[in-house]
């Protein structure tokens, strides 16, 4: 561990000060662990550079750096966004800023750590390997009350965090919240009707019936990876995600560039599924490839098919962590239809810094309630999983999330 005389908190504007390999030494954790490919300056940057997370959109970096001085190492930083409202993040916390402004208060501009616009665990706190790896998550934590504090920010928020961060949050007096997402494990399936064969037998026949479907539509199914994506795939998605996002947002969160960028920067971690009728493509589903999970991220069509979102958003991906010996796939946030295609529910941590003393005794209050229900929510969705009996000790539990 580095003497705590040579460490130096800095705070940059954009990724573009930061050399990508001193990022992803603290961003991908070591040989033999998982890795996070949302974390890795390739993503970032990419939303950055695009224009998608930049301060036009409300989201201002402010990266937070903890250097050592001595060897001008990178030990530890923190994805960190000023933001102007509460737009892509999926912990909702419009309510708690309308009860504060309705009471006299500012609640923006606050501070958000997180990936934007992706409902996707990880860590927050990003630090070099090291065997005092939780003395840097405090300092790096320590760092960004100070600039909560510096720039008077309402509020500080870390979502989608992996359970030990949490918990050292709350340890450190920030309130912590609870939510849920739906996951699918595999369990060491050789096939995809190896998979329904633990399935309860009127669920495997629904998911029989709407794959039948699907095939006999006439349609075509492409998977499409690393340089077999060109740009004209994404010129398609970018029309299926344009579609999509204006009726379900009213507008669009990522631009043309940024899957530009990401299909140049990071084409080996990309599974594109693209749907054609008549050699056309009408829909397409984007999935981002870890070491471990396959992570379900955007969907859009401009035709509607019976059963074609399950087909290309769950079951294809069920079948590719199958065939590549991914542990688990991720589908992003809501969506209680995904349990009954085998994806059970998962609780999701995040934590929050409010900084007026009454406003953060009534939150803590209301999240004392919310993670009881959130609590009740996941043993209600357990009872219904799709599993047969006989295998409930196998598949009907929450999933653990990645502490590291």
């Amino acid at each position: 561990m580095s003497d705590k005389s040579n460490l130096q908190l800095r705070m940059v504007n954009s990724l573009r000060e930061i050399a990508p390999e001193r990022w992803d030494a603290c961003a991908q954790p070591q040989k033999g662990t998982p890795c996070n490919p949302f974390l890795s300056h390739a993503f970032l940057s990419s939303l950055e550079e695009s224009g998608s997370a930049a301060p036009e959109t409300g989201w201002g970096a402010c990266h937070v750096l903890l250097e050592d001085t001595t060897n001008n190492t990178l030990i530890g930083c923190v994805p960190l966004y000023l933001k102007g409202h509460s737009q892509g993040e999926y912990v909702f916390d419009y309510g708690w800023a309308s009860a504060f402004e309705q009471a006299g208060g500012r609640y923006y501009p606050k501070l958000q750590s997180c990936v934007p616009f992706t409902p996707v665990p990880g860590r927050r706190l990003l630090t070099y390997p090291d065997n005092n790896a939780e003395t840097i998550e405090n300092q790096l934590l320590a760092g960004c009350l100070t600039v909560a504090e510096k720039l008077k920010v309402s509020s500080l928020h870390f979502t989608f965090l992996p359970k030990s961060q949490w918990a050292l949050m709350g340890e450190n007096t920030l309130l912590q919240r609870t939510d849920q997402q739906f996951h699918w494990s595999n369990e060491d399936y050789n096939s995809f009707d190896d998979f329904l064969t633990v399935l309860a037998s009127r669920k495997r026949k629904s998911i029989r019936k709407e794959r039948a479907e699907v095939q006999q539509s006439g349609l075509q199914i492409e998977c499409l990876t690393g340089s077999d994506i060109k740009e004209h795939h994404w010129d398609s998605f970018f029309a299926f995600y344009m579609d999509t996002s204006s009726r379900k947002w009213g507008h669009s969160y990522l631009t043309r560039t940024f899957f530009s960028l990401i299909g140049e920067r990071m084409a080996d971690n990309i599974l594109l599924v693209m749907a054609y009728r008549k050699g056309q493509p009408i829909a397409g589903s984007l999935n981002i490839i870890g070491s471990d999970c396959l992570y379900g991220r955007n969907w859009g069509c401009l035709e509607d098919h019976r059963f074609l979102h399950f087909e290309m958003c769950y079951y294809q991906a069920i079948e590719f962590a199958i065939a590549h010996r991914l542990k688990r796939v991720e589908a992003g946030a809501q969506g209680a239809h995904k349990l009954a295609r085998g994806y059970l529910p998962t609780p999701t941590y995040s934590a929050h810094h409010i900084a007026h003393p009454q406003f953060r005794e009534a939150v803590a209050r209301y999240l004392d309630h919310e993670r009881e229900d959130v609590s009740h929510t996941i043993e209600a969705l357990e009872v219904m999983s799709p599993f047969r009996h006989d295998t409930l000790n196998l598949s009907v539990q929450t999933p653990l999330i990645q502490e590291k």
